[in-house]
């Protein structure tokens, strides 16, 4: 039998539905720019979001190239 401490046993929740829940519960959004439900306009202002609030990514900063 095992003994795990309160709060540290038990199921453990796949990503999405923890991405789910923090949209639902705090309005937080997690969004990938590679995730496959996203149009092309869509991953372009998750892009502009992110950096107006955070700053260029490392791979982002020496321009784009496209």
């Amino acid at each position: 039998m095992r003994w795990h401490p309160k709060g540290y046993g038990g199921h453990r929740r796949d990503p999405e539905q923890v991405k789910r829940e923090g949209w639902r519960e705090q309005g937080v959004l997690a969004v990938s720019l590679e995730d496959a439900r996203l149009t092309w306009p869509e991953r372009e202002l998750v892009r502009q979001l992110g950096e107006k609030l955070y700053g260029p990514r490392p791979s982002d900063e020496g321009g784009r190239h496209g």
